[in-house]
C-alpha cells in the first residue's frame, strides 16, 4: 500500500478531512440544496440498497458526506444551516439541470426518522413540501436482522430471545420521555425496538396524519429485491423524475446469521399477524410475506 493510500485510511486524516468538509459546508449552507425527499425507514428493510439505487439517477444528488444525517431524530439540537451543509450546492444542481433537462433532487436516508416520535413533525415543519419513502419487509426477519446488526455494532449484549423478553421494560416510557424532552436521546428506543419497529401499520398511520397519504410511498422490500424494475418505476413516478434507464440493482448491508428456531419464528409470526392484517387493509393490497401463495422466503439482510 502506498503512503498516500495509508494516509487516506488513517482515522486522524479522515477526521481532519471531515472537519474541513463540515466547516466548508457550514460556510456555504445558505447556497446549498434542501432535500426533495427522504427515506425514513424502516431499519434493516433495504434502505441502503434503495439509497444507492436512487443515487444512480442522473437527476438525483445524494447527501455529500453521509447516507443518514439523523438531524430530525438525534441531531435536532443543530441548526437548519448545519443540516443544509450536508447537501450539494445549488450551483451543482443548476449544472445538472442544464445537462439532464430536469431540476435535480437531493435526499438522505435516516431510518430512525420513521420511528422517532418527534421526527415526522419536525420534518414537516422544516421541509413542508417533502415526500417520504418507507420500506417494509417481513417483520419477523426484520427483528432478527436488526438484532444481528445491533449486536455487531456493540449496541446490544443479549441474545435474540433475551432481547425480545427485555424489550418492553427497556422501552417502557422512552417514547414519552423523547416527547417531553426534545433533547433526550434514548439508546433503547433507537437500537432495541425489535418488535415495536415491526408494527408497521401503527407507524404508517401516525406518519399519514403528518404528511398525508399522497406524500408517502411504501415499498415492499422483497419485491424490490426480487423484481426491482417495476418497483423502481413506481418510485420515479412518485418523485416526478424522468425514466432514464435502469440502474444497477444491488443488495447492500447483508449480514449472515444462523437460522431462527422454528418455534420462535411461529411465535413471532403470531405476534405480528394482527398488525399485518391491519397493514394489508391500510395498503389496500397484500404484502409479500403474507401473500396468498405462501410466505416469502427471508432475504439475507
Amino acid at each position: 500500500m502506498t503512503l498516500t493510500a495509508r494516509l487516506r485510511r488513517s482515522p486522524a486524516v479522515k477526521r481532519a478531512v471531515q472537519t474541513v468538509t463540515r466547516s466548508a459546508g457550514l460556510a456555504t449552507s445558505r447556497w446549498r440544496m434542501t432535500p426533495g425527499f427522504l427515506i425514513i425507514g424502516g431499519q434493516r428493510c433495504g434502505t441502503t440498497s434503495m439509497y444507492r439505487t436512487l443515487s444512480q439517477h442522473p437527476a438525483v444528488l445524494k447527501a455529500v458526506r453521509h447516507k443518514g444525517i439523523h438531524y430530525f431524530d438525534t441531531g435536532y439540537d443543530h441548526t437548519m444551516g448545519w443540516y443544509r451543509a450536508h447537501f450539494p450546492l445549488q450551483r451543482t444542481a443548476a449544472a445538472v439541470e442544464r445537462r439532464v433537462g430536469v431540476r435535480p433532487l437531493t435526499f438522505e436516508s435516516s431510518p430512525y426518522y420513521g420511528f422517532h416520535p418527534l421526527a415526522a413533525e419536525r420534518i414537516a415543519r422544516d421541509l413542508p413540501d417533502i415526500k417520504v419513502i418507507v420500506l417494509l419487509r417481513d417483520p419477523v426477519e426484520r427483528a432478527y436482522s436488526a438484532h444481528a446488526h445491533e449486536l455487531a455494532r456493540g449496541f446490544e449484549d443479549q441474545d435474540f430471545e433475551k432481547a425480545l423478553a427485555l424489550e418492553d421494560s427497556r422501552l417502557e416510557g422512552e417514547a414519552e420521555r423523547l416527547i417531553a424532552d426534545p433533547h433526550y436521546v434514548s439508546h433503547a428506543h433507537q437500537h432495541q425496538g425489535y418488535l415495536q419497529r415491526g408494527r408497521y401499520v401503527d407507524h404508517l398511520q401516525r406518519l399519514e396524519k403528518v404528511f398525508g397519504r399522497d406524500r408517502m410511498h411504501v415499498v415492499d422490500s422483497h419485491r424490490f429485491f426480487t423484481d426491482p424494475e417495476p418497483v423502481y418505476d413506481d418510485v420515479l413516478e412518485f418523485l416526478g423524475l424522468p425514466h432514464t434507464g435502469y440502474p444497477v440493482f444491488e443488495q447492500h448491508n447483508a449480514r449472515p446469521r444462523s437460522p431462527m428456531a422454528p418455534e420462535l419464528r411461529e411465535r413471532l409470526e403470531a405476534h405480528f399477524e394482527p398488525y399485518d392484517e391491519r397493514l394489508v387493509a391500510w395498503l389496500g393490497h397484500p404484502v409479500s410475506w403474507r401473500a396468498a401463495a405462501g410466505r416469502s422466503e427471508p432475504l439475507p439482510t
